[in-house]
């Protein structure tokens, strides 16, 4: 019985936890509170969405778990529990064993992911470091991802250098390098923002046939609704370095409960139904994260704010069985039904 409950427990886990997570950036003009009190899981085999504007703090989470972070940076709370392990207790060494490993990352901009004087043989070379086996047959599982994500003749083409292929190609290296070491966990900072629609949703369908065929989890961080949509199992939304809300993408898609998850899909242009020359916008701009802030972040563009927005931080609210947000009006709606 205690085996059989410690297994529940163990399988029950997430893969990648994050708990409380506090990051600063230090400036000359202060300190920027990058990061606040996020808290997200990803379990295993399931592909997570982090949405959200510019500035949101997307980007800056996915590199704090990869401990991407400039020298400026500072995690002043929290944990990043990766396979029950904290993250930002490892000793750096011990971290840097996992990257390219246990853990692997697509870049938002493949020309500048891989090394331009180097072929792409010896970078996918190089990356399986921590596997055993000679170089042939690195050589031979390197030629069998690149024909896997879609490089035509991939032995003429291996011998190549990073220039001698399109955007949308080097991209798909850059995807067959992450997934060569079949990682636990991939993440995957914006991996479509510098190609067309047509080469996203090539993109798209393809990390969704390899994760299922692998069976890591992904924390996909992107500002494209569509794409969130057809390959992500849940979905956090982000605004100004906070979690607003998350939960099954389905849930967040057809029943938004955050003005802010609202604004953005009002904003989506594929929800656009009759022809226009003006695309919606949400009012007014990301507020400045330097300093102590009090109340709703998101007060100053809401047009449903009252006093308490102004006063007090919202808490997490649940809606349903797997969503959750934070908001003050979810309070409000709570009273009225009672």
């Amino acid at each position: 019985m205690r085996q059989d409950g410690l297994t529940q427990q163990i399988s029950a886990r997430p893969l990648l936890a994050v708990r409380g997570l506090n990051l600063d950036f230090g400036t000359p003009r202060g300190r920027i509170h990058a990061l606040r009190n996020v808290s997200l899981d990803v379990p295993a085999g399931q592909v997570i969405g982090i949405v959200g504007e510019s500035g949101s703090g997307k980007s800056t989470l996915a590199y704090t778990v990869m401990g991407l972070l400039p020298e400026n940076a500072d995690v002043t709370a929290g944990s990043i529990l990766f396979e029950g392990k904290d993250l930002l207790k490892m000793p750096i060494p011990a971290r840097r064993t996992l990257l390219g490993d246990r853990l692997s990352m697509i870049f938002q901009d493949p020309m500048t992911s891989l090394n331009p004087v180097r072929t792409i043989e010896s970078q996918m070379i190089d990356i399986q470091h921590h596997d055993q086996g000679s170089r042939s047959e690195k050589r031979a599982r390197a030629l069998d991802m690149l024909l896997r994500v879609g490089i035509p003749d991939p032995e003429s083409r291996i011998g190549a250098y990073p220039h001698h292929f399109s955007g949308g190609m080097r991209q798909r290296v850059c995807i067959a390098m992450a997934l060569l070491v079949k990682p636990a966990l991939l993440v995957a900072d914006e991996p479509t923002t510098a190609l067309d629609a047509t080469l996203e949703v090539q993109i798209i369908h393809l990390l969704k046939d390899l994760q299922k065929e692998i069976g890591c989890s992904i924390l996909f961080v992107s500002h494209h609704l569509g794409a969130v949509a057809e390959l992500c199992d849940r979905v956090a939304v982000m605004y100004a370095g906070e979690v607003v809300e998350q939960g099954a993408v389905r849930d967040i898609f057809h029943n938004p409960a955050h003005p802010y998850t609202r604004a953005l899909l009002e904003c989506d242009p594929g929800r656009i139904k009759k022809s226009t020359r003006t695309l919606p916008t949400i009012p007014g701009e990301v507020p400045s994260l330097l300093g102590s802030k009090q109340g709703c972040i998101f007060r100053t563009r809401c047009r449903h704010a009252y006093n308490r927005c102004v006063q007090e931080s919202p808490v997490e609210y649940r809606i349903g069985l797997d969503q959750v947000a934070r908001c003050h009006l979810l309070a409000e709606e709570r009273l009225v039904s009672a």
